[in-house]
């Protein structure tokens, strides 16, 4: 029999999620779904139509959603049994107030038959002390940005922010950083990096001098970045006029890996994790494991290895390396200045010596683990797979928000989605098109390289065009040779084809609001952040299953009459032309057409997700590190 405590906690249990009006029967055959840990959370989801959120069960456990005041935890209900299964039904939402910011550490338990059971079995929540984050990357919005990756070191650390992780990011101190609106403070001066080299030479110093700069937002700084550290140099950062691009990259982001570690032992902030943003910092780790492993300082910081991109991996073309040139991963890492070290894979060290690595989807996690996608990295990927995790990106909901762009003819919303006319009307205007609001809008917004799969497009385009009547925008810059076919294509479809082939930040605004679809048939995408973003503003997006990609469009399925978007699978032109067509047979159907368009806009890929499935993985990479500390003491070793 259930104690009183037991019983007035089920009561507030069930008062609470009858209040926020979702499903509570936890009686009879319910099931909690009860996520241990991130390796569970990678291996296989449950999408959660009603709080929009992805889960997965295959082991066990508590998985927490934290909030500012509050403990967030999910269970759903089925009425067949789940074993080690997934919940095929509604998803019920518990709450536990709790009085401070803190992360909520993962706590064993099982899928449980009843609420009694649930009650009686719940362990009591162990509350860890506040988590310290540090993030280091080559650039971050909104100092310097030159592309994705920057975008997600100033919105990812924010979002961790706001459940209350400590987080901090450490970039270069680059000439182009926009300080006129952040302004740095120097904080430490005269701080030496170590080379490596005998000083033999005047151009190949012993060491390198640096400082550090700090900045701080204020409380009242609305969507500020987080606390940011600068490393400067002038000779390898302030120097040059672009992020990257340079002969001695790699002896730059040496510097910046070598340059974080010597701070830190200077510095009265230490870390738990440290996340180390692709190739540019897969030095890091490896630093980290030898170099600085007597450090007693750092000995327990865990490290997260990002990869956003497994196809660049160092200073060289991987697919053409010989086997005298070929990086094995564990010799030592070469002096700065050694032409050596322009031929270490900085990818593969970070793999073999990061804690943790993760992907930015799941999917990308699953497909690096093939010959296909691997890289050349397969094998050791597959060994390290139990650590290898996939967390979809996400965009900034606040930026990207139709109701309220400046950027776009008429703001509309979910719920005065017909005010989307104006904007196709706009968008037609400015490209010169056919003034036509009926004939669909099929739109690419993208680098315009193989990688995105545009060599798909060059046999079937005419023909579509022919037949299908939609009109066709692109905007975005990249090969020669696919910039100069769409050019083709307008002058032979005037009124019907219309390009704007360089970069440009805020015309994609008006693209995603005017579209009716977004054509991404990629070859390969890790992540992939236009298809969100065309969601966001009720574009379609046309993509190819692959990536990221898969991880965030629905095909639409007309017996269920649900889906996003329309998905194709084999890479080829015919494949291509077949789900293009579809979208315009579908298209025709104003209600469904209407139908898909409210589903898409409903999608949440925003980084409040993104940033929970990283706490609980930063709590799997100290777990680990720990464990790692264990088994290597001289007792452990003794015993063994």
């Amino acid at each position: 029999m259930a104690t009183a405590r037991q019983t007035a906690l089920c009561g507030f249990f069930l008062i609470w999620t009858q209040f926020i009006g979702l499903r509570s029967d936890l009686s009879g055959d319910a099931r909690i779904v009860a996520i241990h840990s991130h390796d569970c959370y990678s291996n296989s989801e449950l999408r959660n139509s009603d709080a929009g959120r992805f889960f997965a069960e295959p082991c066990g456990g508590w998985r927490a959603e934290q909030s500012k005041n509050s403990a967030e935890f999910y269970a759903c209900s089925a009425k067949s049994p789940a074993k080690t299964e997934f919940c095929n039904s509604e998803i019920v939402k518990i709450r536990i107030l709790t009085w401070a910011t803190r992360h909520v550490a993962p706590a064993t338990a099982n899928i449980y038959p009843n609420s009694g059971e649930l009650l009686r079995k719940m362990p009591l929540f162990s509350f860890s002390k506040k988590r310290k984050v540090l993030f280091v990357a080559s650039e971050a919005a909104p100092f310097a940005k030159a592309g994705g990756l920057g975008e997600v070191m100033y919105a990812l650390p924010s979002a961790l922010r706001s459940l209350g992780v400590d987080v901090r990011l450490m970039i270069p101190k680059h000439s182009g950083n926009n300080t006129t609106r952040f302004l740095p403070r120097p904080i430490l001066e005269g701080l030496r990096v170590a080379t490596g080299s005998d000083g033999t030479k005047d151009d190949e110093p012993k060491q390198l001098i640096c400082n550090v700069w700090q900045y701080v937002p204020q409380d009242d700084e609305k969507d500020s970045c987080v606390e940011t550290y600068f490393l400067e140099n002038a000779e390898y950062f302030e120097k040059r006029s672009n992020i990257y691009g340079y002969t001695d990259d790699v002896i730059r982001w040496n510097l910046l890996c070598k340059g974080t570690l010597e701070f830190l032992l200077k510095h009265d902030w230490m870390p738990d994790v440290i996340v180390c943003a692709d190739w540019q910092c897969g030095f890091l780790p490896n630093y980290l494991a030898t170099t600085y492993k007597a450090y007693p300082q750092l000995k327990r910081i865990a490290t997260v290895f990002a990869i956003h991109n497994l196809y660049f991996q160092g200073m060289f073309d991987h697919r053409f390396v010989n086997e005298m040139d070929a990086d094995d991963g564990q010799s030592p890492l070469p002096p700065f200045f050694n032409p050596r070290l322009g031929k270490i894979n900085a990818m593969r060290r970070g793999i073999l010596y990061a804690d943790e690595i993760v992907t930015v989807s799941p999917n990308y996690a699953k497909e690096i683990m093939t010959k296909e996608y691997g890289e050349g990295l397969t094998d050791l990927l597959l060994e390290r797979r139990f650590r290898v995790h996939g967390i979809l990106n996400g965009i900034n909901y606040a930026d990207y928000d139709p109701a309220t762009d400046p950027n776009v003819k008429q703001n509309y919303s979910l719920k005065h989605i017909a005010a989307r006319r104006e904007n196709k009307r706009e968008l037609q205007k400015r490209f010169g098109l056919k003034e036509d609001l009926d004939a669909p809008i099929i739109a690419i917004v993208s680098r315009l390289v193989e990688q995105k799969g545009f060599d798909l497009l060059l046999p079937v385009a005419d023909s579509l065009l022919q037949e299908l009547g939609f009109q066709l925008v692109v905007v975005g810059s990249g090969d020669s040779k696919f910039m100069g076919f769409f050019k083709e294509l307008a002058g032979r479809f005037p009124g019907q084809v219309s390009t704007h082939l360089q970069f440009d930040s805020v015309l994609p605004r008006l693209v995603y609001a005017g579209a009716d679809m977004i054509l991404v048939p990629s070859k390969y995408e890790p992540c992939g952040l236009t298809q969100m973003e065309a969601l966001r503003y009720g574009a379609i997006p046309i993509v190819r299953k692959t990536g990221g990609l898969i991880d965030s469009v629905v095909n639409y399925d007309p017996k269920t009459r649900k889906g996003t978007g329309f998905v194709f699978e084999k890479y080829d032109p015919f494949s291509l032309a077949v789900v293009i067509t579809r979208a315009c047979e579908n298209y025709g159907n104003k209600e469904v057409w209407q139908l898909i368009e409210r589903q898409a806009m409903s999608a949440d890929f925003s980084w409040s997700k993104s940033a929970s499935g990283y706490a609980s993985l930063f709590e799997e990479a100290i777990r680990y590190h720990e464990q790692e500390i264990k088994d290597s003491s001289p007792d452990a070793i003794r015993m063994t």
